[in-house]
C-alpha cells in the first residue's frame, strides 16, 4: 500500500531511528571518537557555542582525541568546557591543540552504558509506536469519513504494523551492535 498515511509514517519512523543513531554516537565505547565532544558547549565570547563550531576534533589513535581550535585564544575556554562536561575527561592544553586521553572503561561503567543504550532504544521504540498509533488513528478516521473501505483499513493497519516491526528490528540491531562495542575490552 503506497497510501499517504503510510508514507508519512515511514518518514516519521525513519527520523526516530536517525535520532536514535545520533544519540548512540555520543556514548563512549572505550575508543576515542570525535563525536563524544559534539555535545560540549563552550562559552565563546559570551555565548554558548557547540565545540565542533569553534574547533576541529580528531582521533589520531584509539585512546587520544585532539581538539584544534580555529581561534587559538579559545583554547582555555574549550579546556574549561571539557572539564565541566560530564564526560570525565582531563584535557591537556598544549597551546595550539588540546589533547585528551580517553581512559579505558571499567566493568561497572560498561554495564551503566549498556543500560543507558537500552533505555534510549526503548524511548525510540515508544516514539515508533506513537507514530504507528497516529497512523492507525488517521486510517480509522478516513474509514469513518467514508474515504476508506474496511478492507483497505485492515490492509493499511497491517502495513503500518509490518513497518513498525521492521523499524523496531533495526533499533534492536543497532542496540546489539552498540552493546557489543561497549562490552568489547
Amino acid at each position: 500500500m503506497s497510501h499517504p498515511v503510510l508514507k508519512d509514517a515511514v518518514g516519521k519512523m525513519a527520523k526516530s531511528v536517525q535520532a536514535f543513531v545520533q544519540e548512540l554516537s555520543h556514548i563512549r565505547t572505550g575508543r576515542a571518537n570525535p563525536a563524544l565532544l559534539n555535545r560540549v558547549q563552550v562559552d565563546y565570547y559570551g555565548s554558548s557555542t557547540p565545540l565542533p563550531q569553534i574547533a576541529s576534533v580528531s582521533s589520531p589513535d584509539a585512546r587520544t582525541l585532539v581538539v584544534s581550535p580555529f581561534d587559538k585564544s579559545a583554547g582555555a575556554a574549550i579546556e574549561k568546557a571539557i572539564l565541566e562536561s560530564d564526560l570525565g575527561f582531563n584535557p591537556n592544553n598544549q597551546g595550539d591543540s588540546i589533547f585528551i586521553s580517553v581512559p579505558a572503561l571499567n566493568d561497572e561503567r560498561r554495564r551503566e552504558l549498556v543500560k543507558t543504550v537500552h533505555q534510549m532504544a526503548e524511548e525510540s521504540k515508544v516514539a515508533v509506536r506513537n507514530v504507528r498509533r497516529d497512523a492507525n488513528d488517521e486510517l480509522k478516521m478516513m474509514q469513518k469519513d467514508g474515504d476508506l473501505s474496511e478492507d483497505d483499513l485492515r490492509r493499511g493497519e497491517a502495513d503500518v504494523q509490518k513497518l513498525t516491526d521492521e523499524v523496531s528490528q533495526r533499533i534492536d540491531e543497532r542496540t546489539r551492535s552498540k552493546e557489543t562495542d561497549i562490552l568489547a575490552v
